[in-house]
């Protein structure tokens, strides 16, 4: 059976988290502390950090 190819089915989904307090744009940023990756979700606008984009509501 012939299928659509792998980079076919590939989509680019980008969402934008908007910060509920100041209407600030959420951005990820990956920080390195103690030699493991973690990613915190950072408002630009109140510089407000949560652990993803979820948390701020």
């Amino acid at each position: 059976m012939a299928g659509a190819s792998k980079n076919s089915r590939t989509t680019v989904a980008t969402h934008k988290f908007i910060c509920p307090d100041c209407g600030g744009e959420i951005i990820m940023k990956t920080m390195i502390s103690n030699g493991r990756i973690k990613n915190q979700a950072e408002c630009q606008k109140c510089k407000r950090v949560e652990r993803r984009p979820k948390d701020f509501k």
